[in-house]
C-alpha cells in the first residue's frame, strides 16, 4: 500500500501521476506554488490547530492540489514529497529561481543596507532567496531585503560535515514536525543536516532507518564513527564519535549532546531498544 504521508490520493482527489493506482473521484494535475514566508506549516488537516506534520521552508516548490477557499491548500512538497495542508497566505506563484541558500541556523532579513534597522523578516537555514545584486555586505534580495553576505551561499554548496551542523542547533527547542532553529525534532535535524550536506533525505524516522546507510552489525555497533545513525521506535540520534550523540528529543525538550550509553539506557527504561544503526560512510 502507498504511504499516505508521500501519497496525494483522497477519495475524491488524487494527484493526475495516480490516475490508474488509486481510487478516487476526480484526477487533477496539481499547480506549482512556492513557499514565500519563512516557513510554512504543512498540517494533517486545513485547520490551525490540526497536527504540525513537517514544515517547509521558503523557496521550496509545492504542487498543490486543492484549495479549500477557506485559507488553505493541500499539495505534496517537491523536495521530500510530503503531503498535507498549507496555509494559502504561505504560497505565492514561483518567481526567478532561487541563486542562494541561508547556512546560518537563522538570518535576518533587513529593509535596507543597515543592522540598526528592524528586520523584516527573519530565514531559518535552508531557507532560499534569489538574490539580485551585493551592497557591500548585503546581498540584496527579489524582495528587496538585505541579508548579510556571510550568512548565505550558492544554492549548490555543499557543507563538509553533516553532524557539525546538528551541532549547531544544540539548545534549539524540540518541536514536533519543525525543521528549524526555532523548533525542530529528531528527524527533522537528521533531514535538514544532511540537506546542508547536499544529500537527500526522507522526512520521518522510519522512512530514513529504511532508506539511509547501510546497517552496523553488532561488532561495529559497539565501535560508532562520526555520521552513524541510531533508531529507535519514532526516534532517531546522530553519533559525533564513538561516545556520544547529537539529538533533539522530548525528554530534554530540546537538542543536546549527551552520551551515547546514558541515552540508550533511559529510552531503554521506557520500552524501547534500539532497533538498528545505520552507516552513512561507504
Amino acid at each position: 500500500m502507498d504511504d499516505p504521508r508521500l501519497t496525494p490520493a483522497r477519495g475524491d482527489l488524487a494527484a493526475k501521476y495516480l490516475e490508474g493506482k488509486v481510487k478516487a473521484e476526480r484526477f487533477v494535475a496539481g499547480e506549482i506554488f512556492e513557499v514565500s514566508g519563512a516557513i510554512a506549516p504543512l498540517r494533517e488537516a486545513p485547520s490551525t490547530d490540526a497536527a504540525l506534520l513537517t514544515q517547509a521552508l521558503k523557496g521550496e516548490h509545492v504542487t498543490v492540489y486543492d484549495r479549500n477557499g477557506e485559507g488553505f491548500a493541500w499539495g505534496q512538497l517537491n523536495s521530500d514529497h510530503y503531503v498535507g495542508w498549507l496555509p494559502d497566505s504561505a504560497l505565492t506563484r514561483p518567481g526567478a529561481a532561487p541563486t542562494h541558500k541561508v547556512t546560518a541556523i537563522r538570518t535576518f532579513a533587513f529593509p535596507g543596507p543597515s543592522i540598526k534597522l528592524p528586520p523584516a523578516e527573519t530565514l531559518p537555514m535552508g531557507a532560499m532567496v534569489t538574490v539580485m545584486r551585493e551592497d557591500d555586505t548585503f546581498a540584496v534580495t527579489r524582495e528587496g531585503w538585505y541579508l548579510p553576505l556571510q550568512h548565505l551561499a550558492g544554492i549548490g554548496q555543499r557543507e563538509p560535515d553533516f553532524v557539525t551542523v546538528a551541532e549547531r542547533f544544540v539548545g534549539t527547542p524540540y518541536l514536533w514536525g519543525g525543521k528549524s532553529s526555532f523548533g525542530i525534532d529528531c528527524s527533522g535535524l537528521v533531514q535538514l543536516s544532511l540537506n546542508a550536506a547536499g544529500a537527500p533525505c526522507p522526512r520521518d524516522t522510519d522512512m530514513q532507518q529504511d532508506e539511509l546507510g547501510r546497517p552496523l552489525d553488532a561488532v561495529e555497533s559497539k565501535n560508532l564513527q562520526r555520521g552513524d545513525l541510531i533508531f529507535w521506535k519514532g526516534h532517531v540520534a546522530i553519533a559525533r564519535d564513538a561516545l556520544t550523540i547529537v539529538h533533539a528529543n522530548a525528554y530534554h525538550m530540546a537538542t543536546v549532546i549527551e552520551p551515547t550509553s546514558d541515552a540508550i539506557a533511559r529510552i531503554k527504561a521506557t520500552g524501547l531498544d534500539v532497533l538498528a544503526i545505520k552507516g552513512l560512510k561507504p
